[in-house]
């Protein structure tokens, strides 16, 4: 059994990255990588790290990059058995141009999960349910699953990490504020939509969420202090101070750390620490997911 399910994007990552600022039209020289991503596999990668033993749903197509992509994440370590692999759907890609003044523009191809739909989660069946475990699910499902996945039975005793992936599937996580299940990880942005409304500080936005019925929300602002709203209050805490050399999948390291030390049985201020810890020596370069 593995420790944790990661639920969600497994795809490629094409970065590019230059060493200076850059606006939108820029042409600029720098270096473009490839490399095992999306949320999920992000989140898996970096809890493999943390020394737990994750298995990804999500959904891989039997192309070339597909075989790729299922070699690179058993070499890391990753439980690959319960993907479910298409005969006729292209492997999903990640594309994103970095600069030193942050992101300038990205764009996620999840095309060939979202038509997989429910088909990802039918290898829950094989497992002792009510799922119990910890699971780390992301926002590029669809909505329909997502709203689906909020009330199931099969995840009703499951301890719920949830992630939109990105500000445009924010509204996705909608059903589990509804439903009041999980830990919702978002950024000041990402909070804003949820509650329709901007917000000056993490610390307002996390207690919004929990106004508005999430259990428990995690909610991040780059450098800014980041805050934890749960049924006990509400904490917040300044991150580390390093000089940004990257920023995808920043926040996917954080959520892991987060989870990691949770699990680990560190109580709410010690593992927030650790996660803006984690998420810093990333961003750095120190570390890689």
């Amino acid at each position: 059994m593995p420790d944790i399910l990661c639920i969600g994007s497994v795809l490629w990552d094409v970065i590019g990255r230059a060493d200076t600022q850059m606006r939108q039209g820029a042409d600029m020289p720098g270096r473009i990588t490839r490399l095992p991503g999306g949320v999920a596999l992000n989140i898996a990668m970096a809890l493999r790290r943390f020394g737990l033993r994750p298995a990804l749903l999500s959904a891989v197509g039997r192309d070339a990059e597909g075989e790729a992509l299922i070699t690179a994440c058993e070499e890391r370590g990753l439980q690959t058995d319960l993907i479910y692999r298409s005969d006729d759907l292209p492997t999903d890609q990640y594309m994103a141009i970095e600069a030193s003044n942050g992101l300038i523009a990205a764009i996620a191809d999840a095309h060939s999960l979202e038509a997989a739909g429910d088909k990802i989660l039918s290898p829950l069946e094989a497992l002792p349910l009510p799922y119990g475990g910890a699971v780390a699910l992301d926002g590029n499902l669809t909505p329909d699953l997502l709203a689906e996945m909020a009330v199931s039975s099969l995840l009703a005793e499951a301890d719920l990490r949830v992630a939109p992936a990105s500000p445009g599937k924010a509204l996705r996580l909608s059903p589990f504020l509804q439903a009041g299940r999980g830990t919702l990880y978002v950024n000041l942005e990402e909070a804003g939509l949820l509650c329709n409304m901007q917000f000056a500080t993490t610390q307002d936005a996390a207690q919004s969420l929990r106004n508005r019925g999430a259990a428990r929300a995690v909610v991040t602002d780059g450098g800014n202090p980041a805050s934890l709203a749960c049924p006990d209050g509400v904490i917040s805490q300044m991150p580390p101070a390093v000089a940004v050399t990257r920023v995808t999948g920043a926040g996917d390291t954080f959520m892991a750390a987060h989870i990691a030390a949770e699990l680990r049985g560190k109580t709410a201020q010690p593992a927030l620490d650790e996660a803006l810890s984690a998420a810093a020596l990333y961003v750095s370069g120190e570390t890689t997911i």
